[in-house]
Parts: structure tokens; sequence; C-alpha cells
């Protein structure tokens, strides 16, 4: 079994990669998307988004990195691909995933997914341009609007050349709306050769344990459900080698990770919007499992400075 953090798109960056995956757990983090267009993309574009891959290709304490690109021009994602080999990568992850908008008005993302034998023809192009010793991994979700395809995407990118394939369990028009089709996993994973990771709705031990049942899967990817509880992953780790289910960390403890990943980003982007947005994101993610996260970001929510949301969180972690 394997436990995998997610790629969130402007939520899971390095800095909460590092708080993530010092908490333990996690065996894997993917990057997430580098957007590539028509051309070949700058060194400080990779090393902005997947800054692990230039130290060792893992986070501070050892979890390997894959790095995600997404777009719809083959030979440019082949390009971009080869240049992060050059940088070390050793895996290259496709998005045929992201919901968003913007994303897929531009034809990339879930758009492709209407268009199984363009997903093929990435595939291919970027698996044939890749050294055999890079491996070449995928996400999709079940399809656009539909399912209608959701077989033939898989097996588009199978034959292709991916040797993992990820599947968030829903549609794009579904969003992240529940429930997560779990059954839909074990049909995929029945229906090509290469091993599937199962996501979606996974928020508790228990929809781990289920959603493992349902689809036949050994990994499991893991993105919202770890922002809510944070060490949901340490937890899952520890049933497997106990069989015990131990509780969920406090909100002291919680508040520990909290101070350290805001000290990070502070110290990532002092004097820019980033440390104030970024606390701004992650606390209304807690509220699931904290309620103390709603009423701590009630207290920051009209604060602008750095500096005062600081003095908020160390009177609530009483400091």
């Amino acid at each position: 079994m394997a436990i995998v953090l997610a790629p969130m798109e402007g939520i899971v960056d390095e800095v909460m990669r590092d708080v993530l995956t010092g908490i333990g757990g996690i065996d894997l983090c993917v990057s997430e998307f580098i957007r590539v267009t028509d051309t070949l993309l700058p060194l400080k574009t990779f090393q902005r988004h997947a800054p692990e891959l230039f130290q060792g290709g893992a986070t501070r304490f050892g979890v390997p990195l894959r790095v995600q690109l997404l777009g719809s021009e083959p030979q440019a994602l082949a390009h971009n691909a080869l240049r992060l080999v050059e940088y070390g990568a050793k895996v290259i992850d496709l998005n045929f995933g992201c919901p968003a908008p913007t994303v897929n008005r531009h034809g990339g993302g879930a758009a492709l997914l209407k268009q199984p034998a363009l997903m093929h023809e990435i595939a291919s192009v970027v698996r044939t341009a890749l050294p055999s010793s890079v491996a070449l991994t995928a996400k999709m979700r079940l399809g656009f609007e539909d399912t209608s395809l959701t077989l033939a995407c898989a097996e588009a990118l199978v034959n292709g050349g991916v040797s993992e394939l990820t599947v968030h369990a829903r549609t794009k028009v579904e969003g992240y709306r529940p429930p997560a089709h779990w059954e839909w996993l074990a049909r995929i994973r029945e229906h090509v050769s290469v091993p599937v990771v199962a996501n979606g709705e996974v928020w508790t031990l228990d929809d781990y344990l289920a959603i493992r049942e349902v689809s036949g899967c050994d990994t499991v990817m893991i993105g919202r459900g770890l922002l809510a509880a944070p060490d949901l992953a340490r937890r899952i780790a520890h049933y497997h080698a106990t069989g015990e289910k131990c509780p969920p960390a406090s909100w002291a403890q919680a508040m520990v990770w909290v101070l350290d990943f805001y000290a990070q980003c502070r110290a990532r982007g002092e004097g820019t919007p980033y440390p104030v947005s970024r606390i701004k994101q992650w606390l209304p993610q807690m509220k699931r499992s904290y309620p103390e996260a709603e009423a701590l970001f009630a207290a920051i929510r009209k604060l602008t400075q750095a500096a005062d949301i600081q003095a908020v969180l160390d009177v609530e972690a009483g400091r």
C-alpha cells in the first residue's frame, strides 16, 4: 500500500508538501501542474513549481516528488519532459483531470477527456521521447460530462505508454461534489494492465479502507482529506502497522503544524500577499476536522498584514 499526496494547484505547493510530509505517512508527492503551451519553459518555472527536484528529488523528509505537466501539444510536452529529465526527474506525470475553466478553455486538463485519440498521442509522443529509465504516469477523471468515454480514455493512456494511472472518481462537471464513484475505479482497474491509483472523497481512515475495498486499488491518492486532517496519512500508516485505529491529533498539535506552515510561508514570501493568502486558504480546509479552525479563520479573515496574523496565531497557540 502507499499514500500519495495529491497535486492541487495553488494549494499543495512546496511549503504544504514540506509540512504534510513532515507529519508522516505520505509515501509520494506530485507537484502542482506545470502548464506547457508551445514553448520550452525556462529553468525558473520548474524551480518555482518543483523546487524539490533540485534538492535531491524529495521533500526535506525524504518523500519523493513526481513532476506533473499539463498541456495539449504532444511535442511541446515531450520537449519539456526531456528538460525535466535533464534536471533529474525520475517520473513524469501527465494531467488529464484539472477541472479549472481557464485550463479547460485552452484544451488542457479534463477537456482532453473528450478526445481519447489525442490523449493517446500525447502519452505516446512523451513516452517515446523519454529514456526507458524514466517512468511516465498520468492522472485523469472519469470523463468531462459523463462516463461514456471513461474506459476509452484509460485505454488510450495505457496503450500510449503510461505505466500507472491515477483516477479521480468524478467527472469534470461533478467537480468535487460528493459522491465519488469508487465502483468505476474497479471497472478501470479490471480493464487496463497497469496499476490504478484511487482518488476522490477520502476524508477519514474509514473512507480510506472503503475506497480500497470497493476499488481493489492498493495505492490511494488524498488531497483535501489531508488538508482537513493533516495527520490522516500517519494514522493510516499506523493502522497498517498495528491494526489499531488511533485518534486524530489534538487542536494543540494541529496548531504546531499551522505555525510551522505560516513561518515557512513568511520566510518564502515576506512583504508579499503570499503568507496571508496561504493561511487563509488552509484554515477553512481544516474546519472539517477542527471546529477551532473556523473560529481562528474568523479572527484573521479581515487582517491583511502578516505580522497581525502572526500575533493572532501566537495567542491561539498559547505563546
